[in-house]
């Protein structure tokens, strides 16, 4: 068995049956992104998993998740909780921004671990273009997720015969690197914003 990370595990257990790989990799896809995207590229470079269906399943995951980001800002949007927010001054700075950058922006946040969540959820909250919306993200997820899996599916492939268990723990240290980002650029943004700081203001 793969030293993989236990996310993975519910991937390799379903190898034998193309319907739940793919609906295994979809769900991966949902609880970690990148991650998902490189185990996916490393098995399909064994040959445990074909390449038109992974990408096929990471792309429908992806796009899907990005959905369901966006889904989440406009159902907060109708909610009387949070609608009252929709037109109020804090959100008229992140309004101002995707109007004049909107398709730029999202995008953009394709490509910056930790961003996609809170610029999909404000563009649904805002009530920006879900058509344009999803192009956008269509656009991002082909360009993204095809060069990581294939990045992926290159490394596997050049390691297979000169490294075993290890290339998996090197793979393993990629995804690690992946994630550090994301939670560091959450992290960092929350610092910026004035939502953490290193004690009491004077």
């Amino acid at each position: 068995m793969h030293p993989i990370p236990l996310f993975g595990q519910v991937i390799v257990d379903a190898l034998g049956s193309p319907l739940f790989l793919s609906a295994a990799i979809v769900l991966g896809v949902l609880i970690l992104e990148d991650p998902t995207v490189v185990l996916v590229g490393v098995l399909a470079s064994d040959g445990a998993v074909s390449v038109p269906l992974a990408l096929g399943s990471l792309y429908t995951g992806v796009i899907l998740g990005d959905v369901v980001f966006f889904s989440i800002g406009r159902y907060a949007s109708t909610h009387p909780h949070f609608a009252k927010y929709v037109d109020h001054d804090y959100v008229v700075p992140v309004r101002a921004w995707l109007e004049t950058r909107y398709a730029l922006t999202v995008f953009s946040a394709r490509f910056i671990p930790g961003s996609r969540l809170p610029t999909y959820a404000a563009s649904g909250f805002i009530g920006k273009s879900f058509s344009t919306f999803l192009l956008t993200v269509v656009l991002a997820t082909a360009l993204w997720t095809t060069l990581l899996f294939l990045l992926c599916y290159w490394f596997g492939s050049v390691t297979a015969e000169w490294l075993d268990q290890e290339r998996w723990l090197i793979a393993g240290v990629f995804m690690l690197a992946l994630l550090s980002a994301g939670h560091w650029n959450v992290f960092r943004k929350k610092i910026k914003n004035g939502f953490l700081t290193d004690g009491p203001t004077p």
